[in-house]
């Protein structure tokens, strides 16, 4: 992509960026409205509250702490919490592909803000980023919608293109609802319901170019670094991996990894099991954050709390179930 002729234009002039009027929905009771706060996961949806929708559709947030930077495109009406994003309401006729295009732009101007250093409504404001123009220096909007439309769009994997085309599968497998209580739940090690096992290190200059996704450590990408073919690599599959920042990722596909991911199994395990798991796991991440790698032996004493069966082992059924239970899980 050739941006030597492209132009740079402040955010303000695009958009108008403002704080949400909305209260702090944390407490609220769980409700049906997509509640946007500063995670950089699930498309900044924390929660989902009871509440009436304040901010439209087609817009974009901007977490001003937190996941400093994370930019994301909302296709639906949401609230959205005054403290942790910001409103970007396009002054122009904007639609998912120009917003993925922009997102991205906004998203590679995080570096500059951190935790002592936020990315408040003044800051936003004056950051620029460059876009292509026409010839009477307009943003060519059309030229970006075509590019990630025609151009990044099929590269994408086949589900992810699925969303993008609008031809997933709505429906779940069972209209059954199935509620949560951990009341009764259990704590299990991870070493008693897994087999464990370390990725090999491979040197970026020893990868040979292939088709089998090398999983390093980062939540970029789900962690796929590149694809490789040496063989001297062992090929995992229905795994949960673990990296040294404690991102974790349940994989159905053949991959294989280095040294900084710990690789879980169990003959048990399923993409909705491993869903479910990966969950749980996720919300274990704070315990190993800010300079606490995730190592081996993090694994030998990490128990995560799951379901029970009737003779005491993780009740696998019950896992499978609850994710088949939930809307869209036949586009799993």
């Amino acid at each position: 992509m050739d941006t030597t002729n492209w132009q740079s234009f402040r955010l303000k002039d695009i958009f108008e960026i403002y704080t949400s009027s909305d209260k702090n929905y944390l407490e609220s009771e769980d409700g049906n409205v997509p509640y946007i706060s500063s995670t950089r996961f699930n498309n900044g949806v924390s929660s989902y509250v009871q509440a009436e929708t304040t901010q439209n559709k087609n817009t974009i947030t901007v977490a001003r702490n937190g996941s400093v930077g994370s930019a994301f495109y909302h296709s639906y009406n949401y609230c959205a919490s005054p403290d942790d994003v910001r409103i970007f309401r396009p002054k122009f006729e904007m639609n998912k592909y120009i917003a993925l295009f922009l997102c991205t732009l906004i998203e590679k101007e995080k570096y500059r803000f951190a935790y002592g250093r936020k990315f408040g409504t003044k800051r936003m404001q004056i950051i620029t980023i460059k876009l292509p123009v026409k010839q009477n220096n307009n943003i060519d909007w059309k030229w970006i919608e075509n590019y990630v439309k025609n151009t990044l769009v099929p590269k994408l994997p086949q589900k992810a293109r699925s969303v993008w085309n609008n031809n997933y599968i709505k429906g779940s497998f069972s209209d059954e609802k199935i509620t949560i209580n951990t009341e009764n739940w259990k704590w299990f090690a991870l070493k008693n319901i897994f087999e464990m096992e370390k990725g090999k290190r491979l040197v970026k200059p020893e990868r040979e170019e292939g088709f089998i996704p090398l999983i390093t450590a980062g939540y970029k990408n789900e962690g796929v670094a590149e694809y490789i073919s040496n063989e001297e690599m062992k090929h995992y599959s229905n795994a949960i991996t673990i990296d040294m920042f404690s991102y974790c990722f349940y994989r159905e596909y053949v991959f294989c990894c280095d040294d900084n991911i710990l690789v879980l199994s169990n003959k048990m395990l399923n993409k909705y099991s491993g869903l479910f798991i990966v969950t749980v796991l996720d919300n274990e991440r704070y315990k190993y954050q800010y300079g606490r790698q995730y190592r081996q032996k993090n694994f030998k004493k990490h128990k995560i709390k799951l379901p029970v069966a009737n003779d005491g082992a993780p009740d696998w059924q019950f896992m499978e179930d609850y994710i088949k239970s939930l809307p869209y899980s036949k586009s799993i």
